[in-house]
This record gives structure tokens, C-alpha cells and sequence, in this order.
């Protein structure tokens, strides 16, 4: 009979209508900061922001929402970007040597030609490949170093690193025949005593006059600058430096400009009309002299109406005593002050009037792109102090250790953590980057993300919509002495009077929240666990610390009451080799407002905690490592449960995750026992190994039982295989475990080794005074051992559900309660569901039978690696839902199958199976969403539900015109020919368009 209930089902039209209806897998939008960010642009008319980088993605961002996504079709750098000013148009240069012009488009036109209101996106619509590519050496002079677009907008300058300018029309990306500006014609004009019979290297800088357009600074390798006329093709003026020259600005009346060199210095030069060559400048200024001094890359000099120019600059720091910082300094008459980031500087501009009309640059904010963060620094306060940004925060300050999702947040628990991190620092500002506007709804319901960190921290993220905006902090380290401790800063130079001299000179200040060191690895936080209706948290960690907090809005000061639960209960013959556990504090500690420890629970050993469950209407936690699980009351500070899960072989459980040589040795050693056991059973010899009667029938029913097309046969797993003991998931539930008449609190516990353990508990006072929070009940907790299933695989069992009479899943604590969610249906027999990594089985409750099952391959090596439940919503029927089980596996792909009959419904292709730390990231949303890491620093967003998807709706109102008039800036002698060589390309691109 049992082979009739794998029967594959015919196809059924009108639910394959429902699928459609439910269903629907999109990648909609990237969270977090770019990975490796290497190029930075900014549009002052459309205040839009492009970031490159070097995988060759580009990303536009503009108010908060505002956010659009473009990939290079060759996975090169970008070098650099340039916006054509107000025409949503920009070109990006690739490290490869080629060009590329994008465009915001998509929506209609109207009829002035201005983009309508209306959805647009970032597309590629033009390259060019310039003659010669990096890395060769005969090409090496053609290869790009600098690009100069016109504020016209129609014409781009290319400075190469043999000392030539090439010159394209925009928008067509066409290459100017005969008209580049060499070397040689350049040399034809300096002084014969300033050539000395070396090059001028290659062009360094490029920038057109600020009230002349036609005109432009050149700045060449060696330290020559010439103002070129592109009408006449002359140098008009000539600026003999000898200092290698790394960049050019011009002062805003185009009557002065100034060039950064080498040697950690800048000069000013007037720009005098009547003299052909200036041989020094205005002054000079080494600024952290005279000991030598890293060069400055970049520097730019901003006007003010007070007359005192802001001039802000990167690098330029003393070699020997700071040669490795990351600075950006800012200087105004008497105040002075360097930005000290703990990552490199990549690009930086400000927010200024560009207005011609106008006579200052008045400039509002300083925007800096560091290789790990975004810092935006407003310049019109006082204190120059950074703004907080609603988007591009580090998610990966500290390395991210896990994440947990929560949706649907009260507005009283959002409201007092938004409080509780507005106090933690800076108060929200203007931010300075607002172009475009979001078309997207507001938000249905408000969301959270929660990672924790290396370093002990745990992070709250605004994951409502498009932007992901970080809301507050929190630390666990003051719960511990460590070995910096918080109140001891060796920073702060009130406690070290040698910093304090220091810091004098030049004036650091620390800038930016990216810290990659982590004071103690054991701070890691590995698991979290909230309750949003009782503002309880439970975090974690690496050497078995679990910390119950509750939420507060005021400082306090207390000392944190310390309980120990002992896993291996005096089992004899193992020894813990890793690390110790961690020194709580003995006095009391300041803690601000926000989440407070309550209670801290110390797992002995001190192996890291591999799942907790927080059940806060009962006043629960239950946390597991590798040697067991614990359950602890931590309303009256009382451990209820201690159990083992160690088998005799599990060595590597006591190593602890720090220990890494034997662990190596040992799987190394594992694998090629392995190995000869299948090729000795490949040969189809007998194995002399001892087997337990229950390893002998479980193999009977392996070779005997049927197997549906669409399953693939479960190889049995060995009782012998290391870290078996570990406890991978944990579950609460209200339901029938003793008989069928009486249901209760339970608790479920999921091994490595393919068991699970469910304990009938004994709650005094659940539903009266003691679920509420602060309630005084009587009596202890008690848990009775009620079941015990062995999975005949010995899979690594990844969930436990466990499903009402319904067949859904049982509400969150406090949701039947407040009457936030449906009662569960307690009249109907209950049911279990348990997923391992090989297959999905639903049992009966009380008795524990086998009702049905879905078996996943494990000839391909397909593993499940996620398991929840999520509530999908149809497109069709406001009122109608239904709640799937989706499962990701080691393979990156998700399957969803209906519960309790566990038919699969869809199968989409989420995660590259090479990407590891991607899968292993991943988590899901209630709503049929989720999150996994694509690097370090960026979360990406999916959503498997064809009505719930969080994506950029925005719109950019831009003043681009059907047909871009090309001017030339050049004065041809003969008319006619360049009219009959406009007519020629002008036909070439109807010819590509057409084609």
C-alpha cells in the first residue's frame, strides 16, 4: 500500500491557476553597503550618487528609496564614473580600457521630452573600446588615466598615460578623427631648459575652466600644467612645476588654481593673463612637513561668503609617524581637523552651490567613499560632525555571525527602540543626497533584521522598504571583563596623557562605525531570539554565555545575576580542551537605555551555542551547544533541564570551534575511511564491522522500501561521525504529548545525529498570573521525558513544528492570548513535523506514527540547510493564503511544499551552490520573503510570494532632450568636409540602431 502514496499527480489547471496566483520568486533589491566600492560620482542638478565597483556593478542612489542597479556585461572594474549633469545619463570607465554609457530610462515621454511620472531603470545603451588594453606593454600609452566630460555635456576629454587627449562626442561615444591633442604639441611650446630630455608622463588631471568653457587645465606626470584654448588649439598659459603632480582643482572665478603633489603639499597658482609661463606659484604648503609626507591624491578648494576658503584634501599624512592612516583633513582659517577612518579613502566630493550665478561655493556637506563605509560630514555646523546615513550603512562593522528576521512589530516596541538608538549617537540630519522621488506604497507592516556580530553586538535594521536603515545597538561586552575593557579606552586621551600630545598634532578624530577587530572572538553572538510582544530578548554567544534582556528607556546600573547549567552532568571521560568562558562582572555596570541583561546563563562547557528558543509567555529559554541542551526558568533564575547529547565518539566536541588542527586531522582521517569503505563495498565484499540490531533493520528497510520518481533513495548515515551531539533546532509548543485528552507546554529538542527529544513540561500558572509579564505564579517548572524518536537515517534534523488540528502551525507566544492571531484548533488530533536534511516527515501526536513524508537525493549530495514557514498570499483573493514549508538546500535552490501533505509546489533557483557563506546566511520572513548574504556587507533580498515584494518604484525627473545637439568646440577650416563627416556618423549610428 505505502507505494501508492508517492504516486506522482497529474497536472490540475486550476491549481496550477492557484501556484501563479500564490507564488513567484524575484530577487528584488540589495541591502547593505557595495562589496569593494572602487569608483564615486555625483549629478549637484539631479543630487544623485553612483557607486562602482569592482565586480563592474553600478549603483545610483538618491533619497531614501531611491536606488538603481546596473551590471557590466564584462566583470571588469570601474575606474571611474561621470554624470552628464541633469540628463540622468553617465559613463562609466572600466579598468579593461573601455567605456560605457548608461541611462535612466523606461518610462514615457511626454511632449517636452522630459521623463513623466513613471518607473525607470538603469540601462547600458552605448561602449567604446579605446585602441590598446592594460597590460601590454606596446599598448600601455593608450591606456586611460583621467576623463573630463564638458559641463556642455557633449564632448569628452580623454587623457591617456602616454601624455595624449583624445576627444569623443556624447552621447554617441564617436571618436573625433585627427583632432587628439599629443604630447608633441605640447612639447613644442615649453621651454627648452624645462624639457631636459624627459617626458612629461602621463596626464594626471584634467579640468575645464570654471567661467571659460573651451578651456582646459591639463596636468601632466612630471609637474607641468598647461591651460589649453580647444577652440584654437594653443596653450595659452603654461605652469612650470617640478613636484610630481597628483591632481588639479580650480578656484570658483577661475582666477586661481591649485595642484597636490607627491611630496604631501599643495600650491596655488594665479592664473595671469599676458604671461605665457609661470615658473612658481602663488605659495606653497606642506601641510604635516617638513618630515617627509605621503603624497595628497586629492584636494579640493571650496569658496565661502566669510572670504576664507575650505580647503579639504586626502593623504598627505607624515610618513613614518601615520604613514598608514586613511585621512581626509579639512582645513578653514583656524580650524582644523583630520578625518581618521579605519579603512582606505576611496573617492570623496561635497555638496555645494554650482549655480555659475552664484559668486561662493558655500558647500553643505562632505561625502566620503571608503573602501567599508559611507561617511557624509555636515559642513555647515559647528564641529563639522557626521550625519547618520538611511542607506549604505556597514552591515559588516563587525563581521556578521547570524541574523533573525521579525515582522509585523508593534508600533510601542519600534517606537521605544528607535528612542533608545537615537540616544546611542548622532541625531538623525539632512541628508544630502535627495534626488528622485519613491513611487513605492508605504510600508504594510513595519519589519525588522537583526544580525549579531563578531565583536557582540547586535544590530536592528529598518528592513520595512527599499532602504535599509540601521534603528539601534546593541552591545553585550560590559556583561564581561574582557581584555579591553569599555570604560578603559587606550583612545581616549584623558586616560593617557602621551595620547593627549599626540593627538595635538595633526588633529585626528575617529570617523566612521567600520572596526574589523573583534576584542574577544568568544563575544560572538551565534543565536537570537525576540519576542515583540514582551520586549524580551535572548542572545547567544561563542563560549556558551546566554543573556536574557528586557527592554528599558532608562540608564541603569545593576548587576547582572549569574546562573551555570553543566551539559555533561559529571559524565565521566571527557575533558573540555577549548576555550574558557568568559569573566561576568561582579559589580555593578552602567547600562543605557534600550535592551538590559536580566540574567545571564552559562553553558559548561563553554562550547558555542548552536540554537535557542525563547518562550516568553511561559518565562522560557531552551539553548543547545554540542554537548546538549539546557532549559532555564529566568523568571525565578532556575535551571529546569540539563541534558547530554554526547555520543562516545564525539571528540571533536570537546575541542571547542577555536581548535582547528585536530579537528582537520580528524576529518581528513574520516574522509579516507570513508572513501576505502565504498570502494570495499563497490567490490560487493561483506564488511566484519559489529552492527546494532537497530542499524541492521534500519538497513532493511532502506534496500526494501519503494521509492517515488521523484525521491531518491537515503543512504543510512554512521552512528560514528563527530559533533553528533550537536543540538540544531529547538521548539515550544502547546500540544498532546502524554495522550490525546490533556495537552500541555513541550518541548522539543533536534540532534546531528538524527533524534529528537520531547519533553512534557509542568508550567504552574500558564494563562493566569504567571504568563503575564511581571506576574507572580507558584511552584517550579518541571520537564518529564514524554518521547524519543530515533529518524532511521540519523539525518541531522534541521526543524521541528509542531501542527494543530488544522494542520497549520501553532501562533507565536502571546498571539492567541492578545488575540493577535486565530486559536489554535486544540480539538483535532496534533501533528509534528520534523525536517532533516535529507528528508521531510510528518508524524502523529501523541503516538508518534508516521504519517507521510518527502525524501530529498542524496546521491547528488542535496542537503536541506533551511526550513520554515512561511504564509503566502494570493494576488487573486484579498482573504486567501495559505502557509507552505520552504526548504533551501546545500545546492542554493528553494522547494515549497504544502503542509501537512507535504506535496511540493514550486522549486526556483536562489543561491549560486558555490556560494557557502550565501546559503549558510540565508533566512526567511514570515511572509514569504528573505535574506542572504552576497558578500560581506550586503544582504540580498528575494521573496517567494507573487504579492509581497519589497523593490525600487522611483522616478527621476530629468531635462533630456529627444535629440542631443553635438557642438564643436574645435573650428574646423574646411565646413564642408566636417558637415559631410557629421552626415557619415550620423548615418553609421542609423545603421547600428537599425540593426
Amino acid at each position: 500500500m505505502m507505494k501508492f502514496r508517492f504516486r506522482r499527480q497529474g497536472n490540475d489547471p486550476q491549481r496550477e491557476k492557484i501556484k501563479q496566483e500564490l507564488f513567484a520568486f524575484n530577487k528584488t533589491v540589495e541591502h547593505g553597503f557595495p562589496h569593494q566600492p572602487c569608483a564615486l560620482a555625483f549629478d549637484p542638478q539631479l543630487q544623485l550618487m553612483a557607486v562602482g565597483t569592482k565586480s563592474g556593478a553600478m549603483k545610483i542612489y538618491g533619497s531614501p528609496g531611491v536606488e538603481f542597479t546596473g551590471l557590466h556585461r564584462d566583470a571588469a572594474a570601474v575606474a571611474q564614473i561621470h554624470f552628464l549633469q541633469g540628463q540622468g545619463r553617465l559613463l562609466s570607465l572600466l579598468d579593461d580600457n573601455t567605456l560605457h554609457l548608461w541611462e535612466l530610462g523606461g518610462a514615457s515621454r511626454d511632449r517636452g521630452g522630459a521623463k513623466s511620472e513613471g518607473v525607470v531603470y538603469l540601462e547600458e545603451k552605448r561602449n567604446y573600446s579605446l585602441l590598446g588594453r592594460p597590460g601590454l606593454e606596446s599598448c600601455s600609452a593608450s591606456r586611460v588615466t583621467v576623463l573630463l566630460l564638458l559641463r556642455s555635456c557633449d564632448l569628452l576629454c580623454v587623457g591617456t598615460e602616454g601624455g595624449g587627449i583624445h576627444f569623443l562626442d556624447l552621447p554617441r561615444l564617436s571618436l573625433r578623427d585627427n583632432q587628439s591633442l599629443l604630447l608633441d604639441q605640447v612639447m613644442q611650446s615649453v621651454p627648452e631648459d624645462y624639457r631636459c630630455g624627459k617626458s612629461l608622463g602621463p596626464v594626471e588631471s584634467l579640468q575645464e575652466h570654471p567661467k571659460q568653457p573651451g578651456k582646459i587645465l591639463i596636468g601632466y606626470s612630471r609637474g607641468l600644467v598647461v591651460l589649453w584654448d580647444l577652440s584654437t588649439c594653443n596653450a595659452e598659459h603654461m605652469f612650470l612645476g617640478k613636484q610630481q603632480l597628483e591632481s588639479l582643482v580650480w578656484e570658483r572665478s577661475g582666477s586661481s588654481f591649485v595642484s597636490s603633489h607627491s611630496d604631501g603639499g599643495y600650491s596655488v597658482w594665479a592664473v595671469a593673463s599676458g604671461n605665457t609661463y609661470t615658473h612658481q606659484p602663488v605659495s606653497s604648503s606642506i601641510p604635516y612637513g617638513p618630515f617627509p609626507c605621503k603624497a595628497i591624491n586629492k584636494i579640493l578648494w571650496r569658496t565661502i561668503q566669510s572670504g576664507c576658503p575650505v580647503v579639504l584634501y586626502s593623504g598627505g599624512m607624515p610618513r613614518a609617524s601615520y604613514g598608514d592612516r586613511h585621512c581626509v583633513t579639512i582645513q578653514q582659517d583656524k580650524q582644523h581637523v583630520t578625518l581618521d577612518f579605519t579603512s582606505r579613502v576611496i573617492d570623496f566630493f561635497t555638496v555645494h552651490t554650482t549655480d555659475l550665478e552664484h559668486d561662493y561655493d558655500d558647500p553643505k556637506a562632505l561625502v566620503v567613499l571608503l573602501e567599508e563605509e559611507l561617511v557624509v560630514i555636515d559642513l555647515l555646523t559647528t564641529g563639522w560632525p557626521s550625519v547618520p546615513p538611511p542607506y549604505l550603512a556597514p552591515l559588516h562593522s563587525s563581521a556578521i555571525t547570524t541574523s533573525c528576521h521579525l515582522d509585523n512589530v508593534p508600533a510601542k516596541l519600534w517606537d521605544r527602540l528607535a528612542a533608545a538608538g537615537n540616544s546611542q549617537g548622532a541625531q538623525p540630519g539632512s541628508w544630502p543626497i535627495c534626488g528622485g522621488k519613491n513611487l513605492a506604497p508605504p510600508p504594510r507592516q513595519q519589519e525588522l533584521l537583526l544580525t549579531g556580530h563578531e565583536d557582540g553586538t547586535v544590530r536592528f535594521w529598518n528592513v520595512s522598504a527599499v532602504a535599509m536603515t540601521p534603528l539601534y545597538k546593541l552591545s553585550t561586552a560590559n556583561v564581561f571583563h574582557t581584555d579591553c575593557d569599555p570604560n578603559d579606552d587606550p583612545l581616549d586621551p584623558t586616560n593617557d596623557p602621551e595620547a593627549l600630545q599626540e593627538e595635538e598634532w595633526p588633529p585626528f578624530r575617529k570617523v566612521g562605525c567600520f572596526d574589523p577587530y573583534s576584542d574577544d572572538p568568544r563575544l560572538g553572538i551565534q543565536k537570537i531570539s525576540l519576542c515583540k510582544y514582551s520586549c524580551r530578548l535572548v542572545v547567544a554567544g561563542t563560549a556558551g554565555q546566554v543573556i536574557v534582556l528586557g527592554l528599558s528607556d532608562e540608564w541603569s546600573d545593576h548587576t547582572v545575576d549569574v546562573s551555570t547549567v553543566d551539559l555533561l552532568q559529571d559524565r565521566e571521560g571527557f575533558t573540555w580542551k577549548g576555550h574558557d568562558r568568559l569573566e561576568p562582572r561582579a559589580s555593578p555596570a552602567p547600562f543605557p537605555p534600550g535592551f538590559q541583561p536580566l540574567v545571564l546563563v552559562q553553558a559548561l562547557p563553554p562550547a558555542s551555542v548552536t540554537s535557542v528558543m525563547l518562550h516568553a509567555e511561559w518565562n522560557l529559554v531552551a539553548f543547545g551547544t554540542s554537548h546538549g541542551f539546557g532549559l532555564f526558568d529566568y523568571h525565578r533564575r532556575t535551571a529546569v533541564l540539563a541534558r547530554c547529547t554526547l555520543h562516545p565518539n564525539d571528540s571533536l566536541a570537546m575541542e571547542g570551534p577555536l581548535s582547528r588542527v585536530k579537528s582537520l586531522k580528524k576529518s581528513l582521517r574520516q574522509s579516507f575511511r570513508r572513501i576505502r569503505k565504498s570502494r570495499v563495498s563497490g567490490k560487493k565484499r561483506p564488511i566484519p564491522t559489529p552492527t546494532s540490531k537497530i542499524q541492521e533493520a534500519n538497513a532493511a528497510l532502506a534496500d526494501q522500501e519503494e521509492v517515488a520518481p521523484v525521491q531518491r533513495r537515503i543512504e543510512p548515515r554512521s552512528a560514528d561521525d563527530s559533533l553528533s551531539g550537536v543540538v540544531r533546532c529547538l521548539c515550544f509548543a502547546d500540544t498532546y504529548l502524554r495522550d490525546g485528552t490533556h495537552h500541555g507546554p513541550t518541548l522539543w529538542a533536534g540532534t546531528n545525529s538524527g533524534s529528537v527529544y520531547a519533553y512534557a513540561l509542568e508550567v504552574p500558572g500558564v494563562g493566569s498570573g504567571r504568563g503575564r509579564p511581571g506576574g507572580e505564579g507558584s511552584g517550579c517548572v518541571e520537564a518529564v521525558l514524554g518521547k524519543e524518536i530515533q529518524l532511521m537515517h540519523r539525518a541531522p534534523v534541521v526543524s521541528v513544528c509542531v501542527l494543530d488540528g488544522r494542520g497549520k502551525p501553532l501562533p507565536e507566544p502571546y498571539q492567541a492570548s492578545l488575540d493577535l492571531a486565530t486559536a489554535p484548533d486544540m480539538t483535532n488530533p496534533h501533528s509534528v513535523l520534523i525536517a532533516s536534511e535529507e528528508q521531510l516527515k510528518v508524524f502523529s501526536l501523541p503516538k508518534v506514527g508516521a504519517k507521510t513524508k518527502f525524501k530529498l537525493t542524496a546521491h547528488e549530495g542535496c542537503r536541506v540547510r533551511r526550513v520554515a514557514m512561511v504564509t503566502v498570499c494570493s494576488t487573486a483573493q484579498e482573504d486567501y493564503s495559505e502557509t507552505s514549508l520552504v526548504c533551501l538546500t546545500n545546492l542554493g535552490d528553494l522547494h515549497l511544499f504544502n503542509v501537512p501533505a507535504l506535496r511540493p509546489q514550486v522549486r526556483y533557483d536562489c543561491i549560486r551552490k558555490e556560494d557557502i557563506s550565501g546559503i549558510a546566511s540565508c533566512v526567511f520572513t514570515r511572509n514569504g520573503q528573505g535574506f542572504y548574504l552576497i558578500s560581506p556587507s550586503e544582504y540580498q533580498r528575494f521573496s517567494l510570494s507573487a504579492k509581497v515584494i519589497t523593490e525600487p518604484l522611483c522616478t527621476v525627473e530629468l531635462e533630456r532632450p529627444l535629440e542631443t545637439h553635438i557642438r564643436s568646440l574645435h573650428t574646423n577650416t574646411s565646413g564642408d568636409t566636417h558637415q559631410r563627416e557629421k552626415e557619415r556618423e550620423n548615418e553609421r549610428i542609423r545603421e547600428n540602431i537599425t540593426n
